[in-house]
């Protein structure tokens, strides 16, 4: 039901953004071309995303939060394309397999962060004062509880798009599907 649009197809004011992709991943993901029916969603999509990247979350960390969020929304092209950031980022087998499935992870600081996002889901920002105590206690801070929601907040947004319009996993991560 929604096109793939090609940076020559997609509404002008999306094109900017879908060259700006396509020239760091060295390809067009076809969910950035679906998205691109809504210049405005690709745009905000691509700005919170940014946000995300720039917060002091290490970055597996932030992988961590945005696999929780794919997995528990169940996108499969945004678990096949950050299992491929996971692989680029040398994180050991068991890591991507724990966030591939939602389990606990082995690393204390890195499940105190999975579970953390978790609770903030289930609880729709309102986590009781001892799963924050927790999530703190592991040595992250409330600056860095808020940047759990600005990462639920973006691969919401992602996840949500990319469900709605039925983006396929490129070819490009087949092996990470």
């Amino acid at each position: 039901m929604f096109v793939d649009h090609t940076i020559d197809s997609a509404p002008p004011a999306a094109r900017r953004a879908m060259t700006a992709v396509a020239e760091r991943l060295g390809y067009l993901p076809a969910a950035v071309g679906r998205l691109a029916e809504s210049p405005a969603a690709l745009e905000g999509f691509l700005r919170m995303s940014g946000m995300f990247e720039a917060t002091s979350l290490a970055p597996l960390e932030r992988e961590t939060v945005i696999m929780t969020v794919s997995v528990r929304n169940q996108c499969a092209v945004c678990v096949a394309m950050h299992t491929a950031t996971l692989v680029r980022l040398e994180a050991d087998d068991g890591l991507v397999a724990g966030l591939r499935t939602g389990a606990a992870l082995a690393a204390p600081r890195l499940e105190a962060l999975r579970r953390f996002t978790v609770d903030v889901l289930d609880t729709a920002g309102g986590v009781s004062d001892e799963q924050l105590n927790a999530f703190l206690g592991n040595g992250f801070s409330r600056e860095q509880a808020l940047e759990v929601v600005l990462g639920i907040g973006a691969y919401t947004l992602s996840t949500m798009a990319n469900r709605l319009t039925g983006a396929p996993v490129d070819e490009a991560l087949t092996p990470g599907a």
